[in-house]
């Protein structure tokens, strides 16, 4: 049965609130904010995970006339480093936060709790305009937008055009799948890089393993259920196949080493390395390629090497999911300053300023047109590619639980060379064993 929003939000607040105990994080948080009581501009607080999102906020600032500054606060460059310190805040109700920049699997954690302002169906229409599918998805909770989707991001898959005949495979030929491309490694003596960290990275990967197989990691029903009744989708052939995949390339000869540990640059160099073959990861990896190009520790004939095409397929006969990352902005519920900060995020997202950070960061714009812009294509060859997956992209759940969602899935599906079929089941019991608090991890 579904409960209502008060209930939910007093459930989750609980859970929320009891972890920053543990962790010693409820001391008073409450900063001053703001330049307006000596008759100056409005200063607002900016929480940017990105340092190439800087120049774009400090450009905004210029552009309002005075209206508003903006006072940028760096967050930890991982997801979870990035989630802590924002939560702490938010739970002791700072009045000094006004935009944040959120990891999107964490936006409903942060909405149900009441962390949030909605945007009015006004500004839910201007910041979906013309955005592709996978990013705006992710800024959805319970029909309500809360982040503002900033950049996206899927991952492809990368092949060295040398291997392709040794392998006896050609991806830009049409769809290959993973068994496929792992037996082409093998058979061409190079590496398939995936990752295999216990981190983030490692949820994203099988995310993108079971919904390209037709399943998911929380059953469809869950949504809207309080913790201890929402259920895990693993326990399916979908979930068997992402981890009988996971297995079949840990034991294979194309893992690099250090493959259990690796995350997206140690698949980069190994991408790199003499005998790289196929890899999948974001594209962010093109920009850092060319940048290496242009240092010399890298050979220019490299970028020539390099072929891109869509993210392989777990069945043959249905079309893969790609993963979907990327960042979003909201606003504090607890801002004093909500609707200039509603103009502040429209200034950094137009699409001007998406252009300019897609040349900076190397992170995909979220709006589809911009993948038309004769620049692009020529600083990102593989445009249509990025648009393709990011449109058909498959996000990690969106759900207030999260946090223990991907923290069960890490552990369950790591490392890889201990995977199993039956992990699957083992980790959906795991799974819903912590959300009911039966279990820690």
């Amino acid at each position: 049965m579904r409960r209502t929003t008060h209930v939910r939000r007093r459930v989750l607040g609980s859970r929320v609130l009891g972890a920053l105990a543990v962790l010693g994080l409820l001391a008073p948080l409450l900063t001053a904010c703001g330049g307006e009581e000596s008759g100056g501009p409005t200063t607002l607080t900016f929480y940017s995970s990105n340092p190439n999102q800087v120049p774009i906020v400090e450009k905004c600032a210029v552009e309002s006339g005075g209206r508003y500054t903006l006072d940028v606060q760096a967050l930890p460059n991982t997801a979870s480093g990035a989630r802590e310190q924002l939560l702490r805040r938010l739970a002791a109700e700072d009045r000094g936060m006004d935009i944040l920049s959120i990891d999107p699997p964490f936006m409903a954690e942060f909405a149900n709790a009441g962390f949030l302002r909605p945007f009015t169906d006004a500004e839910r229409r201007h910041f979906s305009y013309d955005v592709l599918a996978g990013p705006l998805e992710q800024g959805i909770f319970e029909d309500k937008m809360y982040s503002a989707p900033a950049n996206g991001n899927t991952q492809l898959l990368w092949y060295r055009k040398s291997v392709l005949k040794k392998a006896g495979i050609d991806p830009s030929a049409g769809p290959v799948t993973w068994d496929q491309l792992i037996t082409a490694a093998e058979k061409a003596g190079v590496t398939f890089a995936a990752q295999g960290r216990r981190n983030e990275s490692l949820m994203v990967w099988v995310n993108a393993l079971v919904e390209s197989a037709g399943g998911t990691i929380l059953s469809p029903d869950s949504e809207g259920k309080p913790a201890d009744e929402v259920t895990s989708g693993l326990d399916s052939d979908a979930g068997r196949q992402a981890a009988r995949i996971m297995r079949k390339l840990a034991d294979s000869p194309a893992a690099y080493p250090g493959f259990s540990t690796g995350g997206e640059e140690n698949s980069r160099a190994a991408f790199q390395a003499a005998d790289g073959g196929f890899m999948v990861n974001w594209p962010y990896i093109w920009a850092a390629a060319q940048t290496a190009v242009a240092d010399g520790s890298l050979a220019e004939s490299f970028l020539d090497d390099v072929g891109w095409t869509r993210y392989p397929r777990v069945l043959a006969d249905r079309e893969s999911a790609p993963p979907s990352g990327g960042l979003g902005l909201s606003i504090s519920a607890f801002s004093r300053h909500q609707d200039l900060a509603v103009d502040v995020i429209r200034c950094v997202l137009s699409p001007t300023n998406q252009k300019a950070y897609m040349f900076t960061a190397g992170d995909p714009a979220v709006i589809g047109s911009i993948f038309d812009d004769p620049e692009v294509r020529e600083r990102f060859p593989m445009a249509d590619a990025i648009r393709e997956g990011m449109a058909d992209a498959g996000p990690r759940p969106v759900t207030p639980y999260y946090g223990d969602v991907t923290a069960a899935v890490q552990s369950g599906f790591h490392p890889p060379d201990e995977v199993t079929e039956s992990s699957a089941k083992e980790t959906g019991d795991l799974l819903e064993a912590v959300l009911s608090n039966e279990r820690l991890i």
